[in-house]
């Protein structure tokens, strides 16, 4: 180890750190701070408490590891407190004595990675634990710590002591097997953990442990599961998908394994190796405070022939997951749906972003359909069809080019209903979903549905694969399931509902969707206006602002029923977007002395991502201070959605900000709309940091969202 993770200046012992886990992780992280470990104390607590409000980092037996990774760490760190008063972070056997500080620095390297995976691993050893906590002095203190994170070798030809796993801990944080994982009568490998016992009749579980960060959780869970079959005799392998390289399962471990432990908080990596295995599943921290349990209800599932089962669809883990976290059925639908959009956006930005160049450099007559006969191409694909570089149509090559441009436009913007109800469908039922979910988008075009047509048929496309997959089949049907029973079926129930019953409902309601939007004027506009400027700039690129994103960017992609009140719409939503990162870049340059250094630094990045229409340029603001900063943003994206709408401003390129100038009918008051909106929320958001400047961090669920 070429540098110390934890040095005397960030170790305190017996020490009063204050009655709350902030006064606590704020007093380490000023620590590291006098150590040069941090450039920025106050940003690095601010993100240890992010984390902690998303999940108490409380253990059992006294223990605390919140941690964080931040650009204000300069290297890979650690500070410790042995407290005199005892604080509580959430563990469920009560209030903490040792505090771990683990600071990452953004993009840590893999080995300091390890390190501090390594000690979080240790501390559920008692006997780790009851050293720290009879260490006479800090230099006892680090002592401990580096044998826990660098241990001397193992003499040769011997086994690593099963007693202290940390001698292992750089490796098993991305092998698979910290336990036993061979196959009965193979030999034990001197870097196993034990000597596999070939008895016929113990049980083997295998496990993935995975957290949002990857640094502790996902390493102490896994060590935690080890240590609770080894108490109940069970062979056990587990896969840490973690920051650290993860090495996955051999095939064999898999096929032997009798049951599988899903502990985790994020999805499963390649879950369909565990297609058809009995599976217990629930959030990482469970596995730390209930390992026991865990391992028993695995071991119970083994022998249960009605146990929950990997079906490789996401039905069983997620299903498990939902029972304990209280999403439901709407969450669960709200992530499907959400899933779609995430995946559409790319294909509507990029293809309305080519039809927008096409405009530009053809003129709008390349969307009419005059040069074809037949009158199915538009003349932009009639002109890149039966045109070319030598032989330029009457226009000459801006004409030819910005007809290319438009028919790939065209092309990719196509895709985007049967993308939306594809991966629907995939969030729903995994890889077999997709191919029926693509029918449904196919099949909603062909019979106007549209992208009603696909929010719906993709949701039925999921469901419908899903309870296929659930279908008992004979062993030897199984390997057909996913390739050819659950597509064919999937596409057949699917598209012959669209086509014979809910085809004409769904045309008919999109009908009157687009006819009542062409019809609003004046006052029932505006309040559209303002309806949608909320929804931008609630959640920053969440799900209630993706939901007005989908519903312009669907007025826009088909050409068929775009007009006038569609393009107003997607000026209204893109005006909107770029007011909060806007308004918080103009409020840090008004009143800086309102802003931490690291808002002030985002608040010089959030120019050009405001002017780009990325809303999340917000997010860093909001994550620290919503109660002010996002009723702000709100009350001048709803300002300029209104004006937008009373201006009558038309937008025909869904993404790109000020670059897209050239695609509005009226870029002047697209500004004049988009500069009110701006300053009304700077100067909200300023008023309501004078009137109460608020530095506690406080989590804000959904603004990581995918998009995630």
């Amino acid at each position: 180890m070429t540098e110390q993770i934890i040095t005397a200046q960030t170790v305190s012992l017996d020490v009063d750190a204050g009655g709350d886990p902030a006064a606590v992780i704020t007093t380490l992280a000023d620590a590291l701070a006098a150590a040069g470990r941090t450039t920025d104390p106050a940003d690095l607590a601010r993100a240890a408490l992010d984390r902690e409000a998303k999940s108490a980092t409380g253990l059992p037996g006294g223990i605390a590891i919140p941690h964080a990774r931040t650009a204000s760490v300069t290297a890979a760190s650690l500070a410790m407190a042995r407290l005199s008063r005892t604080v509580d972070f959430g563990a469920p056997d009560g209030p903490a004595d040792l505090v771990f500080l683990i600071a990452a620095p953004e993009g840590g390297a893999s080995a300091h990675m390890k390190l501090l995976s390594s000690l979080a691993r240790s501390l559920v050893r008692p006997d780790f634990v009851a050293s720290l906590r009879a260490a006479e002095n800090e230099e006892r203190v680090i002592e401990l710590v580096n044998e826990a994170i660098d241990p001397a070798p193992p003499a040769a030809g011997t086994a690593a002591p099963t007693a202290t796993p940390s001698t292992t801990a750089p490796a098993a944080a991305a092998a698979p097997a910290t336990s036993t994982t061979e196959p009965e009568g193979a030999p034990a490998h001197p870097d196993s953990d034990r000597t596999p016992d070939p008895g016929p009749a113990k049980p083997r579980i295998v496990a993935i442990t995975a957290c949002p960060t990857g640094i502790a959780h996902t390493y102490m869970a896994a060590d935690a599961l080890k240590y609770a079959a080894e108490r109940a005799g069970v062979e056990f392998a587990v896969e840490t998908q973690g920051s650290s390289a993860t090495t996955a399962f051999d095939p064999d471990v898999i096929a032997s394994a009798d049951a599988v432990i899903f502990a985790t908080d994020v999805g499963v990596k390649d879950r369909n190796r565990f297609r058809g295995k009995p599976v217990i599943a629930s959030g990482v921290k469970r596995a730390i405070n209930e390992p026991d349990a865990m391992i028993a209800e695995a071991v119970a599932a083994g022998r249960d022939p009605n146990a929950a089962r990997v079906t490789g669809d996401g039905s069983d883990a997620d299903a498990a997951d939902s029972s304990k976290s209280g999403i439901g059925l709407a969450g669960r639908t709200r992530q499907a749906l959400m899933t779609g959009v995430s995946y559409m956006i790319p294909f509507v930005a990029a293809g309305g972003l080519l039809i927008a160049l096409g405009f530009l450099l053809a003129g709008y007559e390349v969307a009419n359909t005059n040069l074809d006969d037949g009158g199915t191409l538009s003349d932009g694909a009639f002109i890149a069809l039966n045109n070319s570089l030598w032989d330029l149509p009457a226009g000459g090559l801006l004409q030819y080019l910005g007809a290319v441009s438009f028919a790939i436009g065209s092309g990719v913007m196509g895709l985007a209903v049967p993308v939306l109800a594809g991966y629907i469908s995939f969030a729903i039922a995994d890889r077999p979903g997709i191919a029926p979910g693509f029918v449904a988008g196919i099949v909603s075009l062909a019979v106007g549905a549209s992208f009603i047509g696909a929010l719906i048929g993709g949701l039925i496309a999921g469901v419908v694969c899903l309870w296929i997959a659930r279908t008992p089949v004979p062993q030897w049907a199984r390997g057909l399931m996913p390739v050819v029973v659950i597509p064919l079926f999937g596409s057949m129930i699917v598209g012959g509902l669209l086509y014979m019953v809910l085809g004409k409902p769904l045309a008919w309601l999109t009908e009157q969707m687009n006819s009542g939007l062409e019809s609003m004027s004046g006052g029932s506009a505006i309040a559209l206006g303002i309806v949608l400027g909320l929804m931008m700039c609630f959640d920053l690129g969440g799900p209630v602002n993706k939901s007005a994103y989908l519903f312009a960017t669907a007025g826009i992609a088909d050409a068929a029923t775009a007009g006038p009140a569609q393009f107003q719409i997607m000026a209204a939503v893109m005006c909107a977007g770029m007011v909060p990162p806007l308004a918080l870049a103009l409020a840090t340059v008004v009143r800086p002395g309102l802003f931490t250094e690291p808002e002030r630094e985002n608040g010089k990045a959030a120019w050009l991502l405001g002017a780009s229409f990325i809303s999340e340029g917000a997010i860093p603001f909001a994550a620290v201070d919503p109660f002010r900063v996002i009723p702000s943003m709100m009350a001048g994206g709803a300002l300029s959605g209104a004006l937008i709408m009373a201006f009558g401003v038309e937008l025909r390129a869904p993404h790109g900000g000020i670059f897209v100038f050239f695609a509005m009918n009226n870029w002047v008051l697209f500004l004049v709309a988009l500069v009110a909106g701006t300053v009304l929320s700077a100067v909200l958001v300023v008023a309501a940091k004078q009137v109460h400047r608020s530095r506690d961090s406080v989590a804000f669920d959904e603004l990581e969202a995918v998009a995630v």
